[in-house]
Parts: structure tokens; C-alpha cells; sequence
């Protein structure tokens, strides 16, 4: 898209009042939102016959809100707390993404590489056709290795041996696709990449993400072994059918567990939002890890087969469409109220989970539940909408660089003149190709006869470190305008755009 095209949209969201003229705004706070978050939840429990559930609201990096309702088991009727454990099923496929590129950071793999040289019982492979590419890492963590979508098929492996499961690879598996020719979701897909991890670090998956994921996160409660977990701290697995609720069966660690094994508390996994949201924006400054906060912001890149689709939750069937595509262990959508969106569910027998966050706006909602299938999604979309309407989910200003500032100032001088000599020598080679010096005079008498002098006092929304939108007040009316810098040393203007802003309807 040329940016001439693009702008129309950032004219409509740059401009805005001085900081001097707006007047203070009180918002509420996440915790005197908690009604109605709770109303969210607690309609959504009953609804899908959910014995217990936790939800929490991460914001810059602490947990600002997190409620239990229910029960852990229905036998002794143990109320959930933040110390409650419970399987997150899919959603385990974020920590298998992020050892991924960690150990991809640490030279011990390549994202290009292929699978079977990790696991060699894939090299007997028959692929669907003659000018089928082999299977990459990647290819496996973003769903696009040709493998049939398996929920819930896949959720039925997590105890599978070792053992098995290495027979299982070299006895070959049926494609659904060629490699890369689109998205299909692969828990099998998943637990090779688990395989690819043992591989890659010379420990088993579990102990690796263990000891370079978990313990340096502080996430001591959070285990792949269910039988290690006591009792009176576990969310007991349920389904509902015929109309009663049935016991599932606890399924141990095994050659699945890399696509939905992991247990946790809603402590523990405040701990894994708040270090994934650190990672925005970019910044100088110490990156104490466990993983680069580059590679962190790297799951985020969709990369393939975008899909349109609507919004989760009450306000889906209102709201704009969402343009989504599959990242690194996240489904990764922008929204055009809540910005960049990364969001997964669980699914698993005997519970359902999800979370969400907007890294743009530093907050993060989860929501764990122990009924199969259960995913609480609706409520935790509902509640990024509600912050939204609240005024809670403010996207971080992105600076204004020293040289967009600069140019700034000579337009607005280039403005008062009347012509383009303040712009001397800050003019890219194409500027005046574009139009020249004369059409550019005439242009700002047209707009100086239509609104006057305009003030210095403006508003300036950086939409990088080389372009901007701002806004000028004026003496009888407004302009709205862009700048774009060219990526020349030393920096000069590429395109300016000046309109003047329609007075208000009525």
C-alpha cells in the first residue's frame, strides 16, 4: 500500500487538542470494574455448568485483579483459590514456542531446519506429492506442516510413551496438505516440536522448560506431572452429560505434553503474562530474560494464511472484523478497538481455558475452568472490551524522535511562510518531482485563506521514528497533516499532507 493511501486512516486517529487545553480525565479502576467482571464470569459458569473457574487481570506486569468462584472438587467441595491447580491444556503450546526460540537464540537449532534432523524417524516420511516441501520447525509451530487438524484426538495422547510415540512417527502419518499451502491445527505437530526440544537441548522437554522457563520465572507450583500435584491443591477434571457431572480421567506426563500438559495456578500463570507483556514496547536497557524480549515479540508475527473473522464474545457480531492469523503458540489478530491481539484456549478433558493479551496496551485476562471443553473465552474478550470502553486499555504513545520533531517545526515555519524555503535542504530528492515549489505556494495560500495562521501549540502522534500525524488549530478551523521522512543520512521529507479538518456536523 502506497502511504499516500494508508494516511487517511492515521489523519482520522492523529489529531487531537494540545495537552494545555484537555481537561483531566478520571477512569475507573480495574477493582471497581469488578462487578460487572464478575457478572461476565459468573453468567458464563452457569451457563456451561462449570464447577469452578479463576479469572485475573494482568496489567503493567501485576496481577490487578484475580477471582476464584466455585469449586475445586465437587466431592469435598474445596473452593478455588490462586493456589488451585489446574491443567491449561493448548495453552501450554506458548511455552513450547518460547523454548523454541530460545534454544534457536542459543545456536542449537534454526527455525529453517529441517524437522527430521531432529527426529529422525520422520526422514521414512511419504509426503501427499512429488514437489512437497519437507517439514520445517516452523512449519510445525505456526500449523502449516500439512498435518490434519486432530482436536480432539490429539487431547487423548498427553500419557503417551516415549516409546509409542517414536513408533508411532516412523510407521509415517497421513497428510491433510502439502506442507505450507495453509493453517491446520496439529497437536501432533506440537508434541514433534516437544521431540525437537529433548533433541535440540540433550534433556526431556518437560525438564528443559522446567529449568530454563518456569523456575527462573518463579513458577514453583506449575508442574507437567499431575500426580505430583497434592490432591487438596488440584481443580478436579469434570464433564457434563446428561445433565450430571462425571469424573475425567487424570492423564500423566507423556510424549504430548509439549501441546497441552502443563498444570498451574492462576499465581503462577500471572507470572508467565506479565514476563510475555514485558517485552512491549521496545526499548534499551537490561533483558534479563529468561528469553530475549525480541524473540518474545517474534511469537507474535502471523505470518501466513490470514483469515478474517469476528471478535469473541458479546460484542463479536458488532465490532469490526478482526484480520487473524496463526503466530508461535498464539493466534495473533489485530482489533480495531483493542489493538494487537494475542489469544489461545485450552481444551482438554476435564477443563477449558483461555487467555488474551494487548501487549500494545501492557494488559493480559486469562481465565482457567475445570469442565472439558469449557474454554471461558466470551468473558475474557467481554472483559478487554469493557477495560476498553473504561478507558483502561490506553496504547502506549510511540515517542516523537528528535528529527521527526525538527521537520515538525519547519513545516509549521514553511506553513507561516507561505512557501518552502524553511524546508531548504530538508527536502527528499523526490519531493519536488512530486510537486513543485510553485503548487506548493499556491497551495498554502488556498489553505491560509480558508483557515488562517495556525498556533505552534499542536498536537504530534509519532506513528514511527520517521513519520508522524498532527494536528494544527488554527483561526478558523483546523488542519490535519502528515509527515513522512525519506531513509536518507542525514533525514529529509519524503511527503507532507495538509487538509483541512470538516467543521463538526450541526
Amino acid at each position: 500500500m502506497r502511504w499516500k493511501s494508508g494516511l487517511a486512516c492515521l489523519l482520522m486517529i492523529g489529531g487531537g487538542t494540545s495537552a494545555s487545553a484537555q481537561e483531566p480525565v478520571v477512569r475507573p479502576t480495574v477493582e471497581e470494574l469488578s462487578p460487572q467482571i464478575d457478572g461476565l464470569f459468573a453468567d458464563y459458569q452457569a451457563q456451561a455448568h462449570i464447577p469452578g473457574m479463576i479469572y485475573g487481570v494482568i496489567r503493567d506486569g501485576r496481577l490487578v485483579y484475580v477471582r476464584g468462584i466455585g469449586v475445586q472438587d465437587l466431592t469435598e467441595k474445596r473452593p478455588v483459590t490462586t493456589e488451585t491447580r489446574f491443567r491449561i491444556a493448548s495453552m501450554t503450546k506458548a511455552f513450547t514456542a518460547l523454548a523454541i526460540l530460545q534454544l534457536r537464540d542459543e545456536g542449537k537449532l534454526r527455525l529453517d531446519d529441517l524437522a527430521e534432523s531432529y527426529i529422525p524417524e520422520m526422514k521414512g516420511w511419504t509426503y501427499p506429492t512429488a514437489d512437497s516441501p519437507r517439514i520445517r520447525v516452523r512449519d510445525l509451530l505456526q500449523h502449516v506442516g500439512g498435518l490434519v487438524t486432530d482436536d480432539p484426538w490429539g487431547d487423548r495422547q498427553q500419557a503417551l510413551p516415549h516409546d509409542a510415540f517414536a513408533r508411532m512417527i516412523a510407521a509415517g502419518v497421513p497428510f491433510s496438505r502439502a506442507p505450507q499451502t495453509g493453517f491446520e491445527y496439529s497437536n501432533f505437530g506440537y508434541a514433534l516440536l516437544g521431540r525437537i526440544v529433548a533433541s535440540a537441548s540433550g534433556m526431556p522437554y518437560s525438564a528443559y522448560v522446567t529449568r530454563r522457563i518456569l523456575t527462573p520465572l518463579g513458577m514453583a507450583a506449575t508442574t507437567f506431572e499431575v500426580s505430583e500435584v497434592p490432591r487438596e491443591r488440584l481443580a478436579i477434571g469434570y464433564r457434563w452429560e446428561n445433565e450430571a457431572w462425571s469424573e475425567e480421567p487424570e492423564m500423566r506426563d507423556g510424549a504430548f505434553g509439549a501441546m497441552g500438559g502443563l498444570v498451574t495456578t492462576a499465581d503462577d500463570y500471572a507470572k508467565w503474562v506479565g514476563f510475555l507483556l514485558s517485552a512491549w514496547p521496545p526499548r534499551d536497557g537490561e533483558d534479563a530474560g529468561p528469553v530475549l524480549r525480541a524473540s518474545v515479540r517474534e511469537m507474535a508475527q502471523g505470518l501466513n494464511f490470514m483469515t478474517v473473522s469476528n471478535r469473541i464474545g458479546s460484542s463479536g457480531a458488532t465490532a469490526c472484523k478482526q484480520a487473524a492469523a496463526y503466530g508461535m503458540g498464539w493466534r495473533v489478530a489485530q482489533d480495531c478497538d483493542l489493538g494487537l491481539t494475542l489469544a489461545h484456549g485450552g481444551g482438554y478433558p476435564g477443563y477449558g481455558s483461555h487467555v488474551m493479551l494487548m501487549p500494545d496496551r501492557g494488559v493480559g485476562v486469562f481465565a482457567l475452568a475445570n469442565r472439558t471443553y469449557s474454554g471461558p473465552s466470551a468473558p475474557a474478550w467481554d472483559t478487554a472490551v469493557l477495560l476498553d470502553r473504561e478507558g483502561l486499555l490506553e496504547a502506549r504513545p510511540v515517542p516523537v524522535s528528535t528529527v521527526v520533531a525538527d521537520m515538525f517545526g519547519a513545516v509549521q515555519a514553511a506553513y507561516a511562510a507561505g512557501d518552502l524555503s524553511p524546508l531548504d535542504g530538508r527536502l527528499a530528492v523526490n519531493f519536488l518531482m512530486d510537486r513543485s515549489a510553485e503548487n506548493w505556494a499556491a497551495e498554502l495560500a488556498r489553505l491560509k485563506a480558508e483557515v488562517g495562521s495556525c498556533t505552534a501549540e499542536s498536537a504530534l502522534t509519532a506513528t514511527g521514528a520517521l513519520s508522524a500525524t498532527f494536528r494544527l488549530d488554527c483561526e478558523r478551523g483546523k488542519l490535519d497533516g502528515g509527515l513522512l521522512l525519506a531513509p536518507t543520512t542525514p533525514a529529509t521529507i519524503q511527503a507532507l499532507r495538509l487538509r483541512v479538518v470538516p467543521p463538526p456536523a450541526g
